[in-house]
């Protein structure tokens, strides 16, 4: 009964540009391995992602290095190094004030005595922590050049510069490091396999102005980006505001439930126009993020009430599908790649 509280089924609607949707590995294959680390790059290449997704914040000398948050404590073993005690700090970040380690207080040097562990352990293993090195975005791309020999089609990258306008204030502005390095490892043009992306706005804009690379502008269900007070995604994700990012932007990376929300008691609703709205416009959609536990599934796709236990991705992934969208942030490529070949019928 519950399944059928959703939306009522209709023809799936073509994406921008009539291809197949892609399937972008959020952290990697984050849902198996510890998020942000090499090993969790390969194995979702190995798994058939389309995309890997470093989000990128800086070091002390400049380097950037792959991790969700600047802020490291819950996803490296910092907490457990002595002679970093003294680094702990409080620190206002996008307005928020924010306690732990941050990586600009590191050199590459020491972040590489760090060791990754599992950001959500009440969910996933921790057999793998400490494993790990923190990589660098050098390091990502050298992974990708291994990989891509011999591909008739590359593996992108899609990286997110963290928390831009913070990094800008005190020094260390991701644009010219990220734009150098993508020049060096040959990522030209508007064909490249490249994405940036970001949730603030002046630093796509700056971007754009360098360079032609593919943007995405990244969009949560509340809030504005941090750099604009004024703005909120609410009114970017207008036809009006759509029309405003395809001036500098390639596409949206919206949170998902802008796309298909749900009641409050789970189930999913009737889809809003938003990815008619974006096509409109020119602009690719790429919804944010797909994960199989039951903890993160719409009801009807929970398989149990166990938190941790896996429910049924696909279907969720399904019912995105038909909306038209053009690629997905996942978690769980084992999941997510099959599920969209299936759905769009490649």
């Amino acid at each position: 009964m519950l399944a059928g509280c959703g939306a009522e089924p209709v023809t799936a609607a073509p994406t921008l540009d009539g291809q197949p949707p892609i399937v972008i590995a959020h952290r990697g294959a984050s849902g198996e391995r510890p998020e942000h680390t090499l090993a969790s790059y390969r194995l979702a290449i190995d798994l058939g992602a389309d995309y890997i997704e470093p989000d990128l914040v800086l070091t002390k000398d400049g380097v950037l290095v792959a991790r969700h948050e600047n802020e490291i404590s819950e996803t490296t073993d910092v907490a457990d190094h002595p002679e970093f005690a003294s680094r702990k700090a409080t620190k206002t970040i996008d307005g928020k004030a924010v306690t732990g380690w941050f990586t600009e207080d590191f050199t590459l040097a020491e972040l590489k005595t760090l060791r990754a562990k599992e950001r959500l352990p009440r969910l996933r293993s921790t057999d793998y922590d400490g494993k790990y090195e923190i990589p660098t975005f050098a390091e990502i791309l050298d992974l990708l050049v291994e990989i891509n020999k011999g591909r008739a089609k590359p593996v992108g990258v899609y990286p997110e510069t963290k928390h831009p306008g913070y990094f800008a204030s005190i020094g260390l502005p991701h644009e010219a490091p990220l734009l150098a390095i993508l020049e060096k490892y040959g990522y030209r043009g508007r064909k490249a396999p490249v994405f940036i992306q970001s949730f603030e706005v002046a630093n796509l804009k700056a971007i754009r102005a360098k360079s032609d690379l593919p943007l995405i502008q990244l969009m949560d269900g509340e809030g504005g980006p941090a750099d604009d007070p004024k703005a909120s995604y609410a009114a970017m994700a207008s036809p009006e505001g759509l029309k405003a990012i395809a001036a500098y932007a390639d596409g949206i990376g919206p949170y998902k439930e802008m796309i298909i929300p749900r009641s409050a008691i789970g189930t999913l609703g009737d889809p809003t126009s938003l990815v008619r709205d974006a096509h409109a416009a020119g602009l690719k959609v790429h919804p944010w993020t797909f994960r199989r536990e039951n903890y993160f599934l719409p009801l009807a796709d929970k398989g149990g009430i166990n938190p941790a236990r896996h429910g049924d991705l696909a279907a969720e992934i399904d019912a995105y599908l038909k909306t038209g969208i053009d690629g997905l942030f996942s978690d769980n490529p084992r999941e997510a790649v099959p599920a969209v070949k299936k759905g769009s019928g490649k």
